[in-house]
């Protein structure tokens, strides 16, 4: 073999990925479309660039109907997937601003590309991340592109207040009772009386769970109309989350409102205000008991009962952050007397870790049937019941002491104590029993947490249907993206009956790394680890980025894990 031939026989071939994207789904039905053109062009310049090793795989990263000031795009999440995964090194785009808008955004994506050592370019600038002088331009490019955005954005919002204040209607799905013509609403006799009906079975019914299953019951669906495309929507079952919408919409009194104020609208009322008024009421008397049933519930458990290891009361504290975030403590009264002489190891403890620790444990210690009695407990009954039951809990830096009753003998309900080692069973001398738990205190998500001697909680598995629920519907929706099933989120919305904004937080559970997945379907997942957590904490697409954001440590997780069909880091 000649020298020649060996160099280009060495000669290394480079993958590249190319994206494109389109912030309207205008015109993407057209057979030859802006995407298209994109990656005709990027095509064209990879081919020009073969005697370098250059080639285009066979896979698209195509992002129709998605802003660039986003990064809720699903092609852009599975190209940084990929490129995490070893499967591209080079992605080429038609433009930057193609890529995102955002410069912050920008700066995420350039530094998951060069921990992965995947490079970026830009056909019709001639920009290249592989110099400090092209990340340079890009940033300066990148400026100009989020300050037109911005401007944009203001001129927009600007224009629909102006609109708005003199009660146009600003367009969007039309309401329930409602039609469009010459781009105004118009009202639906038939429907507003299905309005009127809603609002007054609702007074009857006085919960919107119950106003939920009657709408159920008597076939009452929500409203069915076509897009301008074409496209039939609506016509599904009213939620709760739709029927709180639709008995808090102003719209239904003639009216608009914007950013907190009420203009009077161009088209007609459909309900009287008195009826308006009563609605609003009961809405409001509910969501105030719901309030103070949490905090009877929830709130300073273990008051008068939570002691320091030197015999301290730890009584409940707070403070309140810049920004109105209220964190909750217990403090020792040594700390709080000023009396250094009588410190303990644990001077102060966050006060939702050390209560949810407090009633996972003695949950735990009940008998099968005493846990599904408990389970049948409104929340501030059963919350009552568990305090009950305690007598004194002592918490030291390595270790919580809980001295309970061993059957709650005040209640019809009896919660009786199973036989574990230490605890010798209700039947045994004296009134309590003693639970000593090794524990381990330590920070996840942000927030401070109690584990057991095995990293949860609890010793017994805790399955959590609702989170794995979740999950199993995020990969269903990224494979129906991926098969182009739906072409957006929107798609994935109306087709399961929800918002986008659910599907966007849900989502991102498709990308969990294997070994959290594996760890929530056996229930061996940290107290804290709930589905609301995971949906508002912004997951990088990383596996090990994710656990660290999350401070999941390997001792979290099981030494022998059953393998799952979630695939493998």
């Amino acid at each position: 073999m000649s020298r020649k031939q060996a160099a280009a026989a060495q000669k290394k071939t480079y993958r590249c990925a190319v994206y494109t994207r389109k912030s309207s789904e205008e015109g993407l039905d057209q057979s030859f479309n802006s995407l298209d053109a994109q990656r005709e062009a990027c095509e064209a310049y990879v081919t020009s660039q073969s005697h370098e090793g250059w080639s285009v795989i066979s896979a698209h990263y195509d992002d129709g109907g998605y802003s660039g000031g986003t990064m809720d795009r699903p092609a852009i999440q599975r190209l940084l997937q990929h490129a995490g995964e070893g499967r591209v090194d080079i992605i080429v785009v038609y433009k930057v601003d193609r890529l995102t808008r955002s410069l912050a955004d920008f700066a995420k994506i350039i530094e998951i590309l060069d921990k992965h050592g995947v490079s970026f370019v830009s056909i019709t600038q001639q920009f290249s991340t592989t110099s400090s002088m092209g990340r340079l331009t890009l940033n300066v490019l990148l400026s100009f592109a989020q300050f037109e955005r911005e401007v944009t954005g203001e001129r927009i919002r600007d224009k629909i207040a102006a609109s708005k204040k003199k009660g146009m209607w600003m367009g969007g799905n039309p309401p329930l009772g409602y039609d469009i013509g010459n781009r105004k609403l118009e009202l639906n006799e038939k429907e507003a009386e299905r309005v009127r009906a809603i609002y007054r079975r609702y007074l009857e019914l006085r919960t919107v769970a119950a106003l939920a299953d009657d709408c159920r019951r008597r076939g009452i669906e929500s409203k069915r109309w076509k897009t301008a495309a074409g496209k039939s929507v609506g016509g599904r079952p009213f939620s709760r989350g739709a029927l709180y919408h639709l008995l808090g919409n102003r719209t239904y009194l003639g009216e608009v409102a914007h950013r907190g104020k009420i203009y009077t609208g161009e088209h007609a009322a459909i309900l009287p205000k008195d009826l308006w008024d009563k609605v609003q009421a009961q809405l409001s008397s509910n969501r105030s008991s719901a309030v103070t049933t949490l905090r009877s519930s929830s709130g300073a458990f273990l008051k008068g009962l939570l002691y320091d290891d030197q015999g301290n009361p730890m009584s409940p504290s707070f403070t309140k952050k810049r920004n109105g975030t209220r964190y909750q403590y217990y403090v020792s009264q040594a700390l709080l007397q000023h009396r250094p002489g009588a410190k303990s190891s644990l001077s102060r403890i966050s006060a939702p870790a050390i209560e949810s620790f407090v009633i996972e444990q003695i949950i735990r210690h009940l008998t099968d049937p005493g846990r599904v009695a408990l389970e049948k407990l409104p929340a501030n009954e059963r919350s009552a019941r568990l305090k009950h039951m305690l007598r004194r809990v002592e918490v030291a830096e390595k270790e919580v002491t809980m001295t309970l009753l061993r059957r709650d003998e005040a209640a019809v309900l009896r919660l009786h104590l199973r036989p574990t080692a230490g605890n010798p069973g209700a039947d045994g001398q004296g009134e309590t029993t003693t639970i000593r738990e090794p524990i381990v205190l330590r920070t996840w998500a942000g927030k401070a947490v109690i584990e057991g001697p095995k990293g949860q909680g609890s010793q017994q598995p805790r399955m959590d249907y609702a989170l794995m629920r979740a999950i199993a519907r995020a990969h269903r929706w990224k494979d129906t993206l991926l098969t182009g099933s739906a072409n957006s989120l929107d798609d994935l919305a109306e087709q399961d009956g929800c918002t986008s904004q659910y599907v966007r937080q849900i989502l991102k559970l498709a990308f969990l790394a294997p070994e959290l997945v594996e760890t929530i379907l056996i229930g061996r997942q940290p107290v804290e680890l709930r589905l609301t957590t995971l949906a508002q904490t912004s997951l990088p697409l990383s596996w090990s980025e994710q656990r660290r954001t999350l401070g999941w440590e390997a001792r979290l997780w099981p030494s022998h894990r059953p393998h799952h069909a979630c695939g493998d880091e």
